[in-house]
């Protein structure tokens, strides 16, 4: 058959096409699963914890005496191609297959043995001399080679990618506080006025939620980082040498500078996900904490002659296809919508989580894609709003003025003077009858107006001098 060479499995002959580095089980995966065109978010990042599970299984394989010199450097070398991103197009798989993740765990098998038999001059397909199963695939099972290449993938992306994203971002708005600390505004409780506070108080709360959100992350990351090799199919560690666990997860944390560990529970590592649910709730209060962000901007910004109109936010484009002129806050929709993903994504990955059974959770596949999408939303969402919108932020201050000195809630600095009841009367009639809360509360003769100009100061009562 021109094009192509014939590989075999334990079902029989396939054709393969010539020209790739993939087997007979990848091109099974290719044909039987032909549902939806996703690819694992993140792909990188899954491809390169591949090729980081490999290497160093073979350099714990070949340490322990399971495997000979020759066939670890090769399985080595090929590796190590997989994880500078060589072959990334030789792992075609899609995310709805079998769920312990199969195929993708012999789509890595098989590249890198094909790769290593070119490396050492021999024919494609032939397994000679380095074999899918019994040498790349050694002292591993996809049952727990699949779930540490979850974890490895996941790690480095939320390390590596999302908290540098979230940390810039909260550098940003911390700046922006201190550079509004004294711009008194309006507060509002209950969609409503209240007392006044700055708006860099305000822009503070938005730089603290995206601490805890960090926090939150890096405390969940502990449980991504125990790694399941070593269980081998059900957790018992049936065909693996004694110390492979602990020497292989060694051997990635020095591969990755993550610090990597032998999971403590072989069993759960298996059949449960629960490090990964518990990082992807994390992910969602993240996406909770960009949402109350990101609405408070637009309302803040909105307008801008009609709405509240308190700060300026970058114009990035056109607003309207009819409407000459109008310029939208998009950045905060994104993100707003970014938000609303990462929650449908924490529930598929929260269900799936859910549906361990006996000695394997057969969702991992989609645990990980949806953990990984969010990741890759949050840390894209981040740093474009805070290159786009966040670091163009400035205050009105006209708007802010002209808002603050009509506040009706100003009169609350008059109760530890005149009490509440008069302070409310006096905001009543200033409400009533249209007027300001100093000449409502001189008619009715409860304060001077020299006490009045000492006790109502805004940013005394916002607790800035």
């Amino acid at each position: 058959m021109s094009g192509v060479r014939i590989e075999h499995d334990a079902l029989g002959d396939v054709p393969v096409p010539e020209d790739h580095l993939w087997g007979a089980q990848t091109e099974r995966s290719i044909h039987n699963f032909p549902i939806g065109t996703a690819r694992f978010r993140f792909g990188r990042v899954v491809i390169r914890a591949f090729g980081i599970l490999k290497k160093c299984a073979a350099l714990a394989n070949r340490e322990l005496g399971v495997l000979s010199a020759e066939k670890s450097d090769l399985i080595v070398r090929a590796a190590q191609e997989v994880i500078d991103g060589q072959w990334d197009s030789e792992f075609p798989l899609v995310v709805f297959q079998t769920g312990s993740g199969t195929q993708t765990n012999m789509n890595a098998n098989e590249v890198i043995a094909n790769r290593a038999i070119q490396l050492a001059g021999g024919v494609l397909g032939s397994k000679d001399p380095v074999h899918p199963n019994d040498d790349v695939n050694r002292s591993q099972s996809s049952n727990d080679a699949f779930p540490a290449a979850m974890h490895i993938a996941a790690y480095e992306a939320v390390d590596d990618v999302l908290l540098p994203a979230i940390s810039e971002l909260a550098l940003v708005l911390r700046l922006k506080s201190e550079t509004f600390d004294r711009v008194a505004m309006v507060g509002r409780t209950h969609l409503q006025d209240a007392v006044p506070v700055t708006l860099g108080q305000v822009i503070s709360g938005w730089a603290a939620q995206l601490d805890f959100a960090i926090d939150s992350i890096r405390q969940a990351l502990p449980g991504i980082a125990e790694l399941a090799l070593g269980a081998t199919a059900v957790g018992t560690g049936l065909n693996a040498p004694k110390d492979f666990a602990d020497l292989v997860a060694c051997k990635i944390a020095e591969e990755t500078g993550k610090p990597f560990i032998s999971a403590w529970n072989k069993f759960a590592a298996l059949s449960a996900h629960d490090a990964m649910a518990a990082l992807s709730a994390t992910l969602r209060t993240l996406a909770g904490a960009l949402m109350k962000i990101v609405n408070d901007v637009r309302w803040y910004a909105s307008g801008p002659r009609a709405g509240i109109g308190e700060i300026l936010i970058p114009d990035n484009e056109p607003g309207s296809s009819i409407m000459p002129g109008k310029i939208n806050p998009t950045q905060s929709e994104a993100l707003t919508m970014v938000a609303v993903q990462v929650y449908g994504n924490d529930h598929a990955v929260a269900f799936a989580a859910s549906q361990g059974n006996f000695q394997l959770n057969v969702f991992k596949p989609v645990i990980l894609h949806n953990l990984l999408e969010s990741v890759e939303l949050l840390a894209d969402g981040c740093r474009s709003f805070m290159i786009r919108c966040a670091s163009g932020i400035e205050p009105n201050r006209a708007r802010i003025a002209e808002h603050l000195e009509s506040s009706l809630m100003l009169v609350t600095a008059l109760n530890p003077h005149i009490g509440y009841e008069k302070a409310a009367e006096i905001a009543l009639k200033a409400h009533r009858e249209g007027t300001s809360l100093r000449e409502a509360a001189l008619r009715l003769g409860y304060v001077s107006a020299e006490d009045f100009d000492r006790w109502v100061d805004p940013h005394a009562m916002a607790g800035v001098e």
